[in-house]
């Protein structure tokens, strides 16, 4: 079973930037899809980003495309997620997500790992 233990959320001014990081556990199978999540107070929690781990192909929703960079670091078991230009509607719970094996769609139901989320507040 991989942990996964996100860090770097924190409060910035809007335009501001910050970085996500989700380190998984030690010994852990590396999942072939990594996401990152965001939950927003009164919301459905929205897939953000994922990415192919073993090609580096990403994806993104639309809202953030430009702005997020979501990437991987085997070799310390992390993914990152770099968000630029940050917007007070990026205000959110973000959590980090391990896909079921053989999957990488943007839904919920196919993560089954989650972090304990890094709070991420954008003032305006």
């Amino acid at each position: 079973q991989v942990q996964l233990v996100e860090s770097g959320g924190g409060s910035v001014e809007a335009g501001g930037s910050l970085r996500l990081s989700c380190a998984a556990s030690e010994n852990t199978y590396w999942r072939d899809c990594m996401a990152w999540f965001r939950q927003a107070p009164g919301k459905e929690r929205e897939w953000v980003a994922r990415i192919l781990t073993p090609s580096d192909v990403t994806y993104y929703v639309d809202s953030v495309k430009g702005r997020f960079t979501i990437s991987q670091d085997y070799g310390k078991k992390t993914v990152y997620l770099e968000m630029n230009t940050l917007k007070p509607e990026d205000t959110a719970m973000y959590y980090c997500a391990a896909a079921r094996r053989g999957y990488c769609l943007p839904g919920e139901y196919y993560f089954d790992t989650w972090g304990q989320g890094t709070q991420v507040t954008v003032s305006s």
